[in-house]
């Protein structure tokens, strides 16, 4: 694959939506957000759980609550990347999905923002009622 021509020029077997527009590699872009989530998904975790350590002074709630949240996440991007990364070069360009990946990547988006705020809040309240 040459890397190095067309830059910003439509892939080959790229389709056109109704407005003659390219349309995007829904594989592609779900990795995207799948990487930059992780990434969100990572801070968040970091600085709500390091919060609730300082917090918490030497519950063991906190870290419970950091194991669950990797355990958490890692399976529900792999569906969501097995999901889109299955798709046909044609069906990867197709139009039509693009309510499904909106769908997903909101989703996806609830997940890496909400999780680490919820479980860390659950864990909190757990931490209220055992003291």
């Amino acid at each position: 694959m040459n890397n190095s021509t067309n830059h910003g020029a439509m892939p080959q077997n790229a389709m056109l939506d109704g407005e003659d527009r390219p349309v995007p590699d829904w594989r592609r872009k779900m990795s995207d957000h799948i990487a930059y989530a992780l990434l969100v998904y990572t801070a968040l975790q970091i600085f709500v759980t390091i919060g609730a350590l300082k917090a918490n002074g030497s519950s063991l709630l906190p870290y419970l609550a950091l194991i669950i949240l990797v355990i958490a996440i890692i399976p529900a991007c792999r569906r969501f990347e097995s999901r889109w990364n299955r798709l046909t070069d044609e069906q990867a360009h197709d139009p039509a999905l693009a309510p499904y990946y909106r769908r997903d990547r909101l989703m996806l988006w609830g997940l890496a923002i909400g999780l680490p705020f919820a479980l860390t809040g659950l864990f909190k309240v757990l931490a209220l009622t055992f003291t």
